[in-house]
């Protein structure tokens, strides 16, 4: 829970409080109020917003007096005012009278002339008003600190209507979307109890950026009532509010009008039925009739229960027997159970596979002890363990699962004890969190996530707003076991934003960010020259491997055959031509599809022509380079290279490749190239020679030197190779700049740029635990600093950093240092002085209002003077509280003091006071604030400690003093201490003489304050005095007593008696809390000895006691009776009573009798005897006679009569039952 600090404000109250009042439109009217301090500022506010001064609204403020008088009253003017003054407000109405309008209705014929002479004049102004107005809408509440502006109220309901109960939260503040739990009681959660009768909904309104929370309650019952919380959280704030729910029976109502009437006829079978002619003639008077409520319950309460059926069947009641039930409940006092000392809880809650322990404490440890579930007996197996300990009877239910969800029971004997048991879920918690991911238009993009139990229910969001199935089916949701996946088939640039997946206990957060398509060419087609014969392969590579395309000669596309053959393996495209003729030579191309560009290149075919050559021809290398002019050759590291060097000359010239140069006048050494195989080798042919590189390598580099010599003679050439590759990977990045959803990357170039210039770079970034890496950039970075954007706050991400040239990329870079996206937090707020002396200030703030991932450091202060711009650090380093002295000012001196609020990303904005705070210490008058347990007289036993402390106010520090009964206090009796804002009388152990009158003053000058404490030092009394035997007759003893000689200084709360016979001496109190000084003891056995002992009692206890030995007599002679004589006729003690009951049902009829000797008893139905009937059972038990009528139909109505008989007399009880159809 976040609390805000506990900020002291003066209390200035009102003396005079403004009253509400009446006044004409277009009058005016004033409103008076009186505070007890002069200088005090006081504010006037018209609908809970502030009133400024103007020819409207007229403030004067004069001491301690204040007004506000309103001008030309109008209709708007008619609302709630209030005067506020510090943390007083008080509340007042102004009704606005419109003017009578004179008009003349027309009179009945039969009025005379003069009734309107005779009509009352208006009634005059008066400050209250008329009983008739209806009453002023209630004030909108204003809730400055809670999370709250509207909260859920009081409410009652009857029993099968609906309720609901609404909270508002203004969301334009909060960095979370706010969480709403609602509760019954302490601990029972509504949400997992949300059903047929209990729903909970949620909106969110974007224009007013207010949510809204709501719980319905459907056909309550009553049951549902008590007290119920909301709860509301978001991020670090945190509020709550209380209200209560009453559930009202159904209220019967009757109408006079409607009543019954029993009519008698002459036979006796219709004597009593009901006569509705009264009813059906009456029934026009009935409707104008004003119906009176009939308060069931109070009748049946307060009636016998012989009166039950007749007011059932007065009433209409028809389930009388679920009417008693609940009567009985409402009848029912606590009473002390005999069998258990401690019982169960109403209520207890458990999470989900914890283990619960239910606990009664029995009378009897030899108590046996039945526990239920649902009305079933509960056996003991691996779940449910019965334990006993002493007096204490322990079920424990280990692994709780839902269905142990329900209400038990502990019975012993007769008695029960019951309580209900509340399984609760446990927060599902999100084991594996999502990861960003980025994607181009167009793809499929599946977020996945794992949570800590399966069937979990999830919910999606996107940027705060809920996923659901659209028609379309663009988001699919996925369930397998504890992983949870959102599946969105084609994405399109609107999808680019922060998903979230929720669960009850936790949530996580991933960005998805959708670039339009950019295709980069990683290498482009190269242009060939080949014989015929040979194998013409053009290669490129693009950035996507799922970019297809088309290979174009000359405009027209290649159709692929047999000698002609088109791959694509990942990125690289291939267009491979075998046996090359010349119609193959041509303009080539790859175009990629659904991109505006293409790859082009021409294929060379060389025509190999036979000159006719002499014999003895010296031998001759057809380059295009000479010896002395050296050709640079390029190829890319991992390509092959094929040069093909004509050569002439006769005979047949005999060729060496070697590799090597002359450096320094010298000659390097030679490394001579294989002819019969090798990645690099040689192959001769008549009229040529093929130099062949296989996956170039860096090693391959250098100047390669090709002889040819035969007997005519020689001739040379060189050929430079520079084989290019991808760069090496730039060095680790180093992250400079960190803001709250933003970095500032910065590294260094690779050592090797692959022999090629760096054309750029590209980005990208995962999230410390996760697996993924997002790209952060599709344009090449040209510079090696980049700004990193939309991250998320409080996250920890790495960045690694990859290099481009016109090869293609190189491989990552080490990853960053792990970074926390952070900013400062915002300012503090509501920066006060809450004291001044004169050298010495305190202020006091509170948090701010946003704090963000960083979390909090501290405080730092500084103050300038008045006029000066340069701030003085107020405390060497930081503070975490949110109130300090700051002490060695100098006085006299208007200094301005701010505060900023500190954390790792830097400090806040700073928090200043409006106004420069003069500093010297302002008097203050003394004033005792004595508590309101002191103004009565305080009581203390005798030993126990008193502590009294009394705050004060004052400026400077007041002089205290004690006194007690006027006199000063001994300080070694009574310790006293005094601080600025208070004074503590201590005694360590309270004494009898230390009771008496204390007075405190303090003193400010010739200003002063005094308050008085009584305090009663109270201990046992002493015991009674003076018992002796007054008289002494039969079985009977008079003692009397004196008072005691001490009453302990407390109120004689009265006396125990006990007496104990001389031969067991066991004591038997005869009289407790006895208040006379006098008292008979009767009872006592003739002839023996007894002891009798007295006790005074107060509020301490019970004092010493005396003893008196008596001695009662030595004979007793028994008094003679009268045999009793216990004939006696029948009689019924409860007579029968006339039932309505439903057909189909059992009914019984039932009556009590008394007789000796006990009597006979025989059932009559129309004065016929029902003993011969099988449909009638008759019961005798303890002189309770029933008479059971199986399923009776309306042919068994009538009249019942029971007789019974013994050698004495009879008595006969009669009744009518009348059975209704269902």
């Amino acid at each position: 829970m976040y609390l805000y600090p506990k900020t002291e404000f003066p209390n200035p109250a009102f003396t005079k409080k403004p009253k509400s009042s009446e006044v004409q439109a277009g009058g005016s009217v004033t409103f008076d109020a009186e505070t007890e301090k002069p200088g005090v500022k006081v504010k006037w506010q018209k609908n809970n917003v502030d009133i400024a001064a103007s020819d409207k609204f007229v403030i004067k403020a004069d001491g301690k007096n204040h007004s506000l008088t309103i001008n030309a009253a109008a209709a708007e003017d008619e609302v709630v005012y209030s005067v506020i003054a510090g943390t007083s407000k008080v509340k007042f109405e102004l009704k606005v009278k419109e003017p009578e309008k004179s008009e003349e209705a027309p009179a009945p014929e039969a009025a005379a002339p003069e009734s309107s002479a005779a009509a009352p004049p208006p009634p005059a102004e008066t400050s209250e008003p008329p009983a008739t107005a209806p009453p002023p809408e209630p004030e909108a509440p204003v809730d400055p600190i809670g999370l709250f502006i509207e909260r859920p109220k009081d409410g009652e309901v009857t029993v099968g209507e609906n309720i609901k109960f609404t909270a508002r939260v203004a969301g334009a503040n909060l960095m979370k979307k706010p969480v709403a739990k609602w509760f019954k009681g302490k601990w029972m959660d509504l949400s997992s109890k949300v059903g047929k009768h209990l729903q909970i909904v949620e909106t969110y309104d974007r224009n007013t950026k207010i949510y809204t929370f709501e719980i319905q309650i459907i056909k309550a019952k009553t049951t549902y009532a008590g007290g119920y919380r909301c709860e509301v959280s978001s991020k670090d704030k945190f509020d709550s509010v209380n209200f209560n729910l009453n559930v009202n029976a159904i209220r019967l109502t009757c109408c006079p009008a409607l009543s019954f009437s029993l009519c008698s006829g002459d036979g006796a079978e219709e004597a009593g039925e009901l006569d509705f002619s009264a009813l059906l003639k009456k029934s026009n008077e009935a409707k104008q009739e004003q119906t009176i409520d009939v308060d069931v319950w109070e009748i049946l309460r307060k009636a016998p229960p012989s009166e039950y059926e007749k007011i059932a069947f007065q009433y209409g009641i028809t389930d009388l027997r679920g009417l008693l039930k609940r009567l009985k409940k409402m009848k029912k006092e606590e009473k002390k159970s005999e069998a258990f000392l401690k019982k169960l809880d109403p209520a207890y809650q458990v999470d989900k596979g914890q283990k619960m322990k239910l606990v009664v404490e029995v009378a009897n440890p030899d108590a046996e002890v039945k526990w239920l579930k649902n009305g079933q007996e509960i056996r003991v197996s691996g779940r449910y363990i019965f334990e006993a300990i002493g007096n204490k009877r322990i079920l424990t239910i280990n692994h709780c699962s839902l269905a142990d969800d329900a209400a038990y029971q502990c019975v012993i004997g007769e008695e029960k004890c019951f309580t209900e048991l509340f399984v609760r879920e446990p927060p599902i918690l999100v084991l594996r969190p999502l990861e960003d991911q980025a994607v181009m238009v167009g793809e499929r993009v599946e977020f996945e996530c794992e949570v800590s139990e399966e069937g979990a229910q999830v919910k999606w969001e996107k940027d705060g707003v809920e996923l659901t199935r659209e028609e379309t089916f663009k988001y699919r949701f996925k369930k397998d076991g504890k992983k949870h996946y959102l599946i969105i088939n084609e994405t399109t640039v609107e999808d680019s934003g922060n998903y979230t997946v929720k669960t009850n206990g936790g949530e996580s957060v991933a960005e998805l960010m959708v670039q339009e398509k950019q295709l980069e060419i990683l290498q482009d087609v190269a242009d060939l020259t080949v014989k015929a014969k040979e194998q013409a392969v053009f290669r490129c590579e693009v950035s996507d491997e799922t970019v297809t395309g088309i290979w174009v000669k000359n405009g027209k596309e290649v159709v692929p055959n047999d000698r002609i053959k088109i791959t694509h393996i990942g990125r690289v495209h291939k267009l491979t031509i075998d046996n090359v003729v010349a119609q193959d030579e041509g303009d080539y191309s790859f175009i990629p599809n659904g991109f505006a560009f293409n790859l082009s290149a021409k294929l060379h075919f060389m025509e190999v022509k036979i000159d006719f050559v002499p014999r003895q021809e010296p031998p001759k290398i057809k380059l295009d380079c000479s010896s002395q002019n050296s050709d640079t050759i390029v190829v890319v590291a991992g390509n092959k290279l094929r040069l093909d060097v004509p050569i002439s000359g006769d005979p047949a010239p005999t060729v060496v490749w070697t590799k090597g140069e002359k450096q320094g006048g010298h000659k390097a050494p030679f490394y001579l190239i294989a002819q019969d195989g090798g990645r690099v080798r040689v192959e001769t042919f008549a009229d040529h020679c093929v130099f062949i590189i296989e996956g170039a390598e860096k090693s391959d580099e250098g100047t390669y030197n090709v002889l040819v010599k035969n007997p005519a003679g020689e001739d040379k050439a060189n050929v430079t190779i520079k084989v290019i590759e991808a760069p090496d990977p730039p060095e680790s990045p180093r992250i400079l700049n960190i803001g709250e959803d933003y970095c500032t990357v910065q590294w260094d170039p690779p050592k090797y740029d692959g022999g090629q210039g760096i054309l750029g770079y590209i980005l990208e970034r995962k999230k410390k635990k996760g697996y993924r890496w997002m790209r952060l950039n599709y344009d090449l970075v040209k510079e090696t600093t980049c700004e990193s954007k939309k991250m998320i706050e409080g996250v920890i991400y790495e960045i690694r950093v990859f290099a481009v040239n016109s090869i293609g990329m190189s491989l990552p870079s080490h990853s960053s240092q792990p970074f926390m996206p952070i900013a400062p937090t915002s300012e503090p707020t509501n920066l006060i002085v809450d004291d001044v002396s004169d050298t010495s200030v305190t202020l006091k703030w509170r948090p701010p209002e946003r704090i963000g991932a960083g979390g909090l450091d501290g405080y730092s202060l500084e103050y300038c003077k008045e006029g000066s711009t340069e701030w003085v650090p107020a405390l060497a380093g930081l503070t975490e509280r949110t109130s300090i002295m700051i002490r060695d000012l100098p006085t006299g001196e208007r200094l301005n003091f701010r505060v900023r609020a500190i954390n790792l990303a830097g400090p806040s904005e700073p928090c200043t006071l409006k106004e420069p705070v003069l500093v010297r210490e302002v008097m203050q008058r003394p004033k005792i604030w004595l508590p309101r347990y002191l103004r009565q007289k305080l009581l203390k036993k005798v030993g126990e400690t008193v502590n009294i402390v009394v705050p004060f106010q004052g400026k400077p520090r007041p002089i205290v003093t004690w006194l007690k009964d006027g006199q000063p206090i001994d300080p070694k009796k009574v310790g006293i201490r005094n601080s600025d804002a208070d004074t503590i009388l201590f005694i360590r152990s309270a004494e009898r003489a230390h009771s008496g009158q204390y007075q405190l003053k303090i003193q400010i000058e010739s200003y002063e304050d005094t308050g008085n404490i009584d305090i009663q030092i109270v201990d046992k009394p002493t015991a009674p005095q003076n018992l002796k035997i007054v008289e002494i007759w039969g079985f009977n003893v008079a003692l009397e007593w004196s008072p005691p000689q001490d009453d302990g200084n407390a109120e004689i709360a009265g006396y125990t008696i006990q007496k104990a016979d001389k031969k067991t001496m066991e004591w038997f109190t005869v009289y407790e809390h006895y208040r006379r000084l006098h008292c008979v003891v009767s009872d006592l056995v003739m002839g023996n000895e007894y002891y009798f002992r007295a006790f005074t009692e107060n509020m301490c206890g019970v004092s010493d006691y005396c003893v008196f030995l008596v001695f009662t007599g030595s004979s007793y002679k028994p008094p003679s009776y009268k045999e009793h004589e216990f004939a006696e006729a029948p009689k019924f003690t409860h007579p029968l009573v006339n039932r309505s009951v439903v057909a189909g049902y059992n009914a019984t009829l039932s009556c009590s009798v008394r007789g000796t000797p006990k009597p006979k008893f025989f059932w009559y139905k129309n004065k016929m005897e029902l003993s011969g009937e099988a449909r009638y059972r008759a019961f005798s038990k303890q002189g309770v006679l029933t008479l059971e009528v199986r399923k009776p139909s309306p042919f068994d109505g009538g009249a019942y009569m029971c007789k019974a008989v013994n050698e004495h007399g009879e008595a006969v009880t009669e009744c009518r039952l009348e059975v209704r159809r269902k």
